[in-house]
């Protein structure tokens, strides 16, 4: 809102941070774990009087050189610059809470980069012991830099106690602090055994190949079975809105959890294989798809992390579109636009509306979707919708999809957006109502679930299912599957959305269930009363007023009988004539 939009619609800032970040961990923890590799394995070469191990390791560590300060400063600069680019209000939060923790974080890579320096180019040039020494010192500060890093990283996820101190220390060992700390620090240790595989496989003698490739495995299996718990561990102590997402409400997670069980599997196994039961087995080949089922389990953690604090960027204290929650009640009085620096667009107007829409996409929806793009289409995802179901879903998104932000806003900014995702990006007509206005169930589909499954995609899904069944899982939906929020509606919604449903491939049957209303109106009270007669005396009538009517004819009309209905009969007849009588919901 403070600071203009990077505008990449095929890419979007989300995919672009995580290539550039998932690249870059997978090298800045090899930068942690290959140190204590580098100093355990010169030890093994000096304890063993063995040039040969000696020599690799010599080599090795040119090439940690090269890939962690080179290509991996690169990476840690790339990331400063993306999220300063994506996410500018995040990054100047974190910097002005933390900043004596990123100097100090500095000042430990500056001594990283001297004393790796020094440990490569005075090998053979000092004494055994002062050159272990200096190994030393490269991993002791690199593991402090992992850990200051850590807690500053897993803030952004748990915050903690900070959201009521604001404390420095209270927002660095926040709940997540320690558990991160040691899976971290197995996966460093993990990928350290991965990259000494890599480079082993190089050796020309067969012996020294195969004793470096067995000692470098070891080092992996054994750090990835000891991540497992710290993992678990972590997963733990999340919030209770992250942990749900980390368990199945997000799709996303979901995902992502799909390709850590693969690759960690796939890792497992391929270890197991090369170290102790086939040596031939031990090929360049196999050892890259190693490095890729490392990537795989690294990645997913990562993304899990980052997909885990939505709907926020920094939990509970900014949204993924740089809003800070505290604001939301004061803009949505005020007005977005008013309030934001970098738009066109101030106020809304009839001539404007599609345009400053396009600006709230822009501000509010661009930071998590593209714009038919790779990651999170708002093209694809918003196709179903009509205008009205559009605007209802917006007043309601973050009840219905925990993991996306509220609308901020006022009512016609809210109409503006809905406009812009319908009319702007695919020409729909700028009505309320559907299509069909006596569809109601189509109406409620679109209201609730059209952004997430098209009719035509369920259609094949639901062939054979009754409309008892289609009923009673709408009663369900988080039981079928975790990433669907419960549908809370009246039991009158839900029959008319099931009818819908069971409609869709049961056409013959779809007239009826267009507005149950209507057909128990006709069933019940038509003999006696036309539609045109009994309008006009119900002019003004709130819906409520007619509901608590029909539970009580005969009290009000001795020469009308009860209506013996059940209660969602009832409802769904209320509503009926409410929608004809022009009362409110």
């Amino acid at each position: 809102m403070n600071y203009p939009v990077w505008y990449v619609p095929t890419f979007g800032g989300g995919l672009l941070i995580a290539l550039v970040a998932i690249v870059h961990v997978f090298v800045s923890h090899f930068a942690v774990g290959g140190g204590l590799y580098l100093v355990l394995a010169e030890r093994k070469a000096l304890r063993e009087k063995n040039q040969a191990i000696m020599a690799f390791v010599r080599k090795h560590t040119k090439f940690f050189m090269l890939l962690t300060m080179v290509f991996g400063g690169l990476t840690g600069v790339a990331i400063w610059f993306i999220i300063s680019l994506i996410h500018p209000a995040a990054t100047s939060l974190l910097i002005h809470t933390f900043v004596f923790g990123w100097a100090t974080e500095w000042v430990f890579f500056l001594v990283e980069i001297v004393a790796l320096f020094v440990y490569f180019y005075t090998f053979g040039k000092m004494d055994d012991r002062t050159h272990q020494t200096i190994g030393w010192i490269y991993f002791g500060a690199a593991w402090m830099s992992l850990f200051l890093i850590n807690g500053i990283i897993d803030f952004m996820l748990t915050p903690g106690s900070w959201l009521a101190t604001s404390n420095f220390w209270d927002g660095f060992f926040n709940p997540t602090f320690w558990p991160s700390l040691f899976f971290r620090s197995f996966i460093s240790f993990m990928l350290a055994g991965c990259y000494g595989f890599l480079t082993a496989t190089f050796l020309e003698d067969e012996q020294t190949r195969h004793r470096m490739i067995r000692y470098s495995g070891i080092w992996a299996l054994v750090s990835l079975i000891l991540s497992l718990p710290s993992g678990w561990w972590y997963i733990s102590v999340l919030p209770e809105q992250a942990g749900k997402l980390v368990t199945g409400a997000s799709p996303t997670i979901a995902r992502a959890a799909t390709v850590a069980a693969f690759s960690m599997a796939a890792l497992a196994g391929l270890l197991i294989t090369l170290i102790l039961l086939n040596p031939k087995a031990r090929t360049r080949g196999l050892i890259v798809v190693v490095m890729i089922a490392a990537m795989g389990y690294m990645g997913a953690f990562e993304w899990t992390r980052e997909a885990a604090r939505r709907p926020y960027v920094i939990n509970q204290v900014m949204y993924s579109n740089g809003i800070l929650a505290k604001e939301v009640e004061r803009i949505n009085q005020e007005g977005f636009l008013k309030n934001a620096k970098w738009v066109k667009h101030k106020e809304v107007t009839e001539a404007n509306q599609l345009e400053a829409g396009r600006e709230l996409f822009l501000h509010q929806c661009f930071a998590c979707h593209t714009l038919g793009g790779f990651n999170n289409d708002i093209v694809s995802r918003t196709k179903n919708m009509s205008f009205g179901a559009m605007r209802k879903y917006l007043a309601t998104i973050h009840e219905k999809r925990y993991f996306m932000p509220p609308f901020v806003g006022n009512e016609t900014e809210l109409k503006a957006l809905a406009a812009y995702l319908t009319a702007g990006l695919h020409q729909k007509p700028l009505v309320e109502a559907a299509s069909v206005a006596d569809d109601r169930g189509q109406t409620l589909y679109e209201e609730n679930c059209a952004a997430c499954h098209a009719a035509d995609q369920l259609q094949p899904k639901m062939v054979g299912w009754s409309r008892e069944k289609i009923r009673s899982a709408l009663d369900k939906l988080a039981a079928l599957n975790p990433a669907m929020p419960d549908y809370d509606a009246p039991p009158a919604d839900k029959d008319a959305m099931a009818g819908y449903l069971f409609g869709l491939n049961n056409p013959e049957s779809a007239a009826p269930a267009k507005d149950q209303g209507a057909m128990l109106y006709e069933e019940n009270c038509a003999a006696c009363h036309s539609l045109d007669q009994i309008t006009p005396k119900l002019k003004g009538w709130q819906r409520g007023k007619i509901r608590t009517a029909l539970d009580k004819l005969s009290a009000l009309n001795s020469a009308m009988p009860d209506y013996t209905g059940t209660a969602a009969e009832k409802d769904a007849l209320a509503d009926y004539m409410a929608k004809h009588a022009g009362g409110a919901q």
